[in-house]
């Protein structure tokens, strides 16, 4: 039996993996054929299954294997994020992590096409709510930490205010997606002024009061 690379046969899955996202976000899941994606990757089909049972599985392999190219997953960012001595600037960075996809012009579709794919795939849906699962509870966690630092209004719940970040950085996406006018790189600099607005503490008032 021939001995496999490992090195070539992890280049080989991301190729056909870039190949697949490329059709999914053009086309949607459901029109992408198998057909289409091998010639694409440039290879039969009998080569394509060598590598991935079926067209679902390279679906979800698609946002399984996040830290393939860096050498590091975004689990363990998030983890070393929030070991962070500084909360608040750990925070910025994991923003900065989680709107990294909406500047390629295929990651926003595709995000959406998942949406869409997981009402009806159980599998991809426990996927994509481990994957938010984890991002809030890093989001959660480093709000709760600056709170602490007196970095940010303490005030503010945690958990609660980790969902609305959350959402602002799932509209940089979506905003993408459905207005071809949309920049997200234009727009992240206002993201980040209305994350800094909506969580840092107001200035006391130095002011006395009238009599």
């Amino acid at each position: 039996m021939r001995k496999v690379d490992p090195a070539k046969h992890r280049a080989r899955r991301q190729y056909i993996l870039h190949a697949a996202a490329q059709l999914f976000a053009a086309k949607g899941f459901e029109r992408t054929t198998t057909a289409e994606i091998c010639k694409a990757a440039g290879m039969s089909s009998g080569n394509l299954f060598h590598y991935f049972p079926n067209k679902r599985a390279i679906f979800h392999a698609i946002f399984e294997e996040d830290g393939a190219d860096s050498g590091e997953s975004k689990a363990e960012r998030l983890a070393r994020a929030q070991a962070s001595d500084d909360p608040w600037a750990a925070l910025l960075e994991v923003v900065e992590l989680l709107t990294a996809d909406a500047m390629n012009p295929v990651a926003p579709p595709l995000v959406m096409e998942a949406v869409v794919q997981a009402h009806r795939d159980p599998e991809l849906d426990a996927l994509l709510g481990r994957d938010n699962a984890q991002e809030h509870t890093a989001v959660a966690t480093l709000l709760a930490k600056a709170a602490a630092a007196g970095q940010i209004d303490p005030a503010l719940d945690p958990h609660d205010a980790a969902t609305w970040v959350l959402a602002l950085i799932a509209s940089l996406y979506t905003s993408a997606a459905t207005d071809p006018a949309f920049r997200p790189a234009a727009q992240l600099p206002v993201l980040r002024l209305i994350l800094q607005r909506f969580l840092k503490a107001p200035p006391l008032d130095v002011h006395p009061p009238r009599a």
